[in-house]
């Protein structure tokens, strides 16, 4: 089964204008598709990820079960005098890998996710293996590893389409900014190879430094975090060793 989601409503006049304030995304792109995002803190740290779609003239909000209740108190506390209104959702997540049906939208950050749809029943077919296809294809999950000390450029938002540098003022753009114009990424979310028993949150280490987090791991390839300098040739985690893929 896919992972427990929250489906909210934003609804008013104000609710397209109110998200292109605070969102990583450019919040238009709702009338074409499925738009993912996130919202930081004013320093630019991740606080949750989700994806945006149009139902009318409302916006849908999908988000991780676990980031739901906490993400409405911060959109409520910048809702200010907006027309906005923030309502949950009787609406539950269908995700599958075929051909897109007619309610469905293509998930934007990687082919290999498929599609994304908001029914009124609950789901109760999908036996896709979810962690294999985000480390086949590179993309980090909300509570693994996107966390409240990630930076969203080195969780690879750019390359997963959740992150528009053209859209103008949002909470934390500045330093998200200052990252993609004015330094190189010295750490970030990579997909290694892994030989032998590893588990994720295990220390990386290199020549008996540390190099970073293991991760979503499936079969003999997973996710990590690193610091590049030193994520150069041959690491370890516990006793299993481990190559950039």
């Amino acid at each position: 089964m896919a992972d427990a989601r929250h489906i909210l409503r934003i609804s008013g006049s104000d609710a397209n204008s109110f998200l292109q304030g605070l969102v990583t995304n450019d919040v238009d792109k709702v009338r074409d598709g499925l738009v993912y995002a996130a919202l930081l803190t004013p320093q630019g740290k991740y606080l949750a990820d989700f994806f945006l779609c149009a139902d009318g003239e409302d916006i849908l909000l999908d988000v991780d079960a676990s980031l739901a209740e906490s993400l409405k108190i911060r959109l409520t506390m910048y809702k200010l005098r907006a027309d906005v209104t923030i309502s949950d959702t009787d609406l539950f997540l269908h995700r599958g890998t075929g051909d897109i049906p007619e309610d469905a939208f293509a998930d934007p950050r990687a082919p290999q996710l498929g599609w994304r749809a908001y029914r009124a029943s609950e789901q109760t077919d999908d036996a896709t293996d979810w962690t294999a296809l985000h480390v086949a294809a590179e993309v980090p999950q909300t509570g693994i590893e996107l966390t409240p000390d990630s930076y969203i450029l080195e969780m690879g938002f750019e390359r997963l389409s959740g992150v528009d540098f053209r859209k103008g003022c949002y909470v934390g753009q500045e330093v998200t900014a200052r990252m993609k114009h004015k330094t190189e990424l010295r750490k970030g979310l990579a997909k290694v190879t892994v030989d032998g028993p590893a588990d994720p949150g295990d220390e990386i280490t290199a020549n008996g430094k540390p190099v970073g987090t293991l991760h979503s791991r499936s079969g003999d390839e997973a996710l990590a975090y690193l610091r590049f300098d030193r994520a150069t040739g041959e690491m370890q985690a516990g006793t299993a060793k481990l190559t950039r893929a």
